[in-house]
């Protein structure tokens, strides 16, 4: 693929970032667009005046999460440690990150809209780590969905694999909104609450209040990347249901 996989533009007088993923239907966080959303979150970072960003999507879907081919045992690593920086540096990020989301957001694409601050979702939203039936885990959401929505609730998530639809994921706390123009709903949440404020001050307060989320969330990063590179990426159902998805076809277990 030629075309860039991000769209990125200021707007409201350079007090607002948008980022658009640009690879539809499927928007797959593969090297290329984690790569180029950690460089736009990197050029913007002390951008003065700056409030917020705001990342939505082209088609219909945000996100089907990571690149399945980029999680086979050869390539793998270095894409987990770039998946995993890009989410380090969200947490990191010193405005709020709000995201607009339609369709599917599953896998990496989850965990990227978990790593920041309030999520806009339209009613046909699907919120999900499907992982666990492909033979592997989730390794950034074992960490930020625990934090966000609680221990049982992820773990429904992460155990089963299922998705949820826009109105549970609000119930549950991992929505801000629910509305037919997630991205109006998101520009109009800003213009009510951020844009009068001051964005150092802004700035001072989002660090405040994210510390310890983000402290603790970029530590237990590590662990689990060691955990999924180290010890599951050794057993031979991880690689069976990743080899198989990639062939359309049942997964073969063995249980071991």
């Amino acid at each position: 693929m030629t075309d860039a996989p991000l769209k990125s533009w200021l707007e409201r007088d350079g007090r607002l970032l948008r980022l658009r993923l640009a690879r539809p239907k499927a928007n797959v966080l593969d090297r290329q667009m984690i790569a180029a959303l950690d460089a736009a979150f990197a050029e913007h970072a002390g951008a003065a005046g700056l409030l917020a960003a705001l990342v939505d999507h082209e088609g219909p879907h945000f996100s089907y999460g990571a690149s399945v081919e980029e999680h086979l045992p050869e390539r793998c690593a270095a894409m987990l440690e770039a998946l995993h920086a890009l989410l380090a540096r969200v947490l990191e990020w010193p405005r709020p990150i709000l995201f607009a989301v339609r369709g599917q957001c599953l896998g990496g694409g989850l965990e990227f809209a978990l790593a920041g601050h309030l999520v806009f979702l339209a009613p046909d939203a699907q919120l999900g780590q499907p992982e666990i039936k492909l033979g592997v885990f989730a390794p950034a959401a074992s960490v930020l969905l625990p934090l966000r929505i609680g221990q049982a609730r992820a773990e429904d998530l992460l155990l089963s694999g299922r998705t949820i639809d826009a109105q549970t994921a609000l119930a549950w706390g991992l929505a801000t909104a629910v509305a037919e123009d997630p991205v109006a709903a998101a520009l109009d949440w800003f213009e009510r609450h951020l844009a009068s404020k001051s964005a150092s001050s802004l700035g001072f307060a989002v660090r405040a209040a994210r510390a310890p989320f983000a402290d603790l969330a970029r530590a237990r990063l590590d662990e689990v990347e060691a955990l999924y590179l180290e010890d599951l990426m050794r057993t031979r159902d991880a690689v069976e249901g990743l080899q198989a998805f990639l062939e359309k076809r049942p997964p073969r277990f063995r249980h071991r």
